[in-house]
């Protein structure tokens, strides 16, 4: 019996960390640990992401988990603003209705890429502190140590980077 409690438990803690409630058996867990075993695989397959209400907030939770499994958790913050805004520019601007999102570990920095269906490239824009919408960028632009996008056989893949440790 405690062995029992304590799974329920265990189950319990990873609901709560990824702010999911699977009701009815909806398998909304399952389908989250499965996205973040692709996120985290030495293949870089990346999570899926479809175009739904909710998407950027999975995302934030993706990247999240990611950096917290490699002990990176400190890097949470800007990281999931930044990723929030490659999603909102992929949702708004390209017309995709699927993306993938890939976390990847490397020698003293993080990098974080959202893939998408259009090969339209960003647009840096430097807009008014007025205005409603077209900043994103920007601020990945000045949070970012570093971004970019890499044209692909089928779309593009706008990215980031943040370092881990101080530049030598």
């Amino acid at each position: 019996m405690a062995v029992q409690g304590e799974a329920v438990r265990e189950q319990r803690v990873i609901v709560e960390r990824s702010e999911l409630v699977d009701t009815a058996g909806s398998g909304a867990l399952e389908e989250e640990l499965q996205s973040l075993a692709r996120l985290l695989s030495p293949e870089g397959d990346g999570a899926a992401l479809v175009a739904l209400p909710g998407v950027t907030a999975r995302a934030r939770r993706l990247t999240l988990s990611a950096l917290e499994s490699w002990g990176l958790g400190g890097h949470g913050e800007v990281a999931e603003q930044l990723v929030a805004e490659l999603v909102a520019n992929a949702v708004r601007h390209t017309g995709g209705r699927t993306f993938v999102l890939r976390v990847l570990r490397g020698s003293g920095r993080i990098r974080i890429e959202l893939r998408d269906p259009s090969r339209a490239l960003p647009c840096l824009i430097r807009g008014d502190v007025e205005d409603e919408a077209g900043r994103g960028l920007c601020l990945v632009d000045q949070l970012a140590d570093r971004w970019g996008v890499d044209v692909l056989s089928h779309g593009k893949s706008v990215w980031f980077e943040l370092r881990t440790r101080p530049a030598v």
